[in-house]
């Protein structure tokens, strides 16, 4: 098949899929399927609530053709698959929403079609897990009938600097001619380049430890913060001295949720398990990052004690939900951990965070965020996010918040020292 001749459904209008239709769909036609139809409906009249996109960004993707019906995608002949791949409260991989992707395009294949993967997966899924559905629910037989690719998202929610088309993507396919035919697909709108692996269990190896780094390196900061607090000295004093020498890495501690670094370690482990290795620094950073939320709550009652000697009955506010700043996602947060913490000492939690949408937050963590924090109403408030609105109240404004016996802990390095009482 030519490069002129593929005609696109890109699987999962999500964080990763969205921002590849638009554009996709800048330069060629293109079908942004999606099992959500109220996500279908709200991307119709031009708005995104994952703002990864905007108003103008949708409307110049002029060839690009919004659907929940299966029928519409028979007239695709290559399908790019970006739906979620999560984790099980086992911490094991679950590929439910990637076989049910699977699934859904095997129903409308034809000869010579191709299927590219974008999710994030262990080694070997591509083509141990997910062509046998294919073929299966297909009749179609891999490398004779269809072909697939695997080129792994490198998405960075809320991040405006770093987008789809000026990072480096990652290529591959299941024969020679279908790597070179993925590597051209892309190229015509990356403009940081491509690079092409020479397989796509390469591919899938190459996305998992990317994150799986990062986990370690967080959870060695992390790690560090915790001894550098039982001594006694400030943990960013440390790395900025630290820091001074050109090649040490500038980390900083905290919480490490989202779907990508805090889930994906658990993809690699999980294989390597299954092949008879047992991984040991992977899983002690895993467990060292799973575990900060409750090393947060033991120090913020233990300050709370300190000075005003009760922790039962307690009124917290807690600044931020997302996963990260300056975005509205919630997946996976650990702010989670930090809320149930602290509701089993008994405490009165209120959380409070201007990015995300209430009614999200209440069916994904049953939690009620709060219009507006009250002055003088809280014995504690954890800064747990750095969202730009925190920043630009600063510690006064945010100690209005507080009684006169409140304590004030910084996660995120986002007020001056003097101004807090605790920091990791």
């Amino acid at each position: 098949m030519e490069l002129k001749e593929l005609k696109l459904a890109i699987i999962g209008l999500g964080y990763v899929g969205l921002p590849l239709a638009v554009e996709f769909g800048k330069i060629r036609d293109v079908i942004g399927f999606d099992i959500n139809s109220k996500r279908i409906d709200q991307l119709k009249s031009g708005s995104d609530s994952t703002l990864e996109t905007t108003y103008e960004e949708l409307q110049q993707a002029k060839l690009l053709t919004y659907s929940t019906n299966l029928d519409d995608l028979k007239s695709a002949n290559c399908f790019i698959i970006t739906v979620p791949t999560p984790i099980d409260e086992h911490k094991r991989p679950d590929l439910t929403p990637l076989i049910k992707a699977s699934e859904t395009v095997a129903k409308v294949m034809k000869k010579n079609d191709i299927v590219i993967y974008e999710s994030t997966v262990y080694p070997g899924a591509t083509e141990e897990d997910c062509v046998p559905v294919l073929e299966q629910h297909s009749g179609l037989k891999f490398n004779q009938d269809f072909y697939c690719g695997y080129s792994p998202e490198r998405i960075n929610p809320g991040d405006k600097a770093h987008r789809i088309t000026n990072i480096m993507k990652v290529t591959s396919g299941s024969t020679p001619e279908i790597a070179d035919l993925v590597d051209s697909l892309y190229n015509e709108i990356i403009t940081a380049g491509t690079h092409k692996a020479q397989s796509i269990k390469v591919a899938e190896a190459a996305k998992v430890i990317e994150n799986t780094q990062r986990d370690i390196n967080i959870a060695l900061i992390n790690e560090l913060a915790i001894i550098f607090n039982k001594i006694g000295i400030d943990t960013e004093a440390v790395l900025e001295a630290a820091g001074s020498k050109w090649n040490f890495l500038p980390f900083r501690p905290g919480l490490v949720g989202g779907h990508c670094i805090g889930v994906d370690s658990y993809y690699l482990t999980h294989k390597a398990q299954e092949i008879g290795y047992n991984p040991q620094v992977i899983l002690a950073g895993r467990h060292i990052n799973d575990t900060m939320g409750t090393y947060v709550v033991s120090q913020m009652v233990k300050a709370m004690i300190k000075k005003s000697g009760q922790i039962e009955g307690a009124k917290v506010l807690i600044m931020g939900l997302t996963f990260k700043e300056n975005c509205p996602d919630i997946r996976n947060t650990r702010v989670i951990d930090i809320i149930d913490g602290l509701e089993e000492y008994k405490c009165s939690v209120d959380v409070y965070d201007p990015w995300v949408n209430k009614i999200e937050a209440k069916q994904e963590y049953g939690i009620s965020l709060i219009d507006q924090p009250q002055i003088g109403d809280y014995d504690g408030v954890v800064l747990s996010v750095s969202h730009n609105e925190f920043r630009a109240m600063g510690v006064k404004t945010i100690r209005t918040f507080m009684k006169d016996r409140g304590v004030l802990y910084d996660l995120k390095y986002v007020l001056d020292l003097s101004g807090v009482d605790l920091r990791l």
